[in-house]
């Protein structure tokens, strides 16, 4: 894989709003959803790819939640590498994991959001 790749899930409104605006920032990757791909074969943990956001590094490791937007930013222009790098310095780690755990659990309520966002969702 020559370029890393962000999986969303496509069944959530508010996670493809948020996808569709990823290439804004100008970050070098690739993007399609969760159901589009065999995620066994790229490594990602299924279960864990619904409640956070996978990115599969080009060399194949992955990432996820906060460390997986992180890892996107490192791939832009310089203001995003520098906020992508800060988000995973000490002491900031976990307030990022907290915010974006935050934003999992209320992606229904939040713009683009549906009641398929749900985690709970059936």
């Amino acid at each position: 894989m020559d370029r890393g790749l962000m999986l969303n899930d496509g069944d959530c409104g508010f996670c493809m709003r948020t996808a569709a605006l990823v290439p804004r920032l100008g970050v070098d990757i690739d993007r399609t959803t969760l159901q589009s791909v065999d995620l066994a074969a790229l490594g990602v943990d299924a279960e864990r790819a619904v409640v956070e956001m996978p990115y599969v590094h080009p060399d194949g490791r992955v990432d996820y939640g906060h460390r997986a937007f992180a890892a996107i930013l490192r791939t832009g222009p310089l203001p995003w590498r520098l906020a992508g790098r800060a988000m995973t310095a000490p002491g900031v780690d976990a307030v990022a994991r907290r915010a974006y755990h935050w934003v999992a659990a209320n992606r229904s309520r939040l713009p683009g959001g549906t009641p398929a966002c749900s985690l709970d969702a059936p």
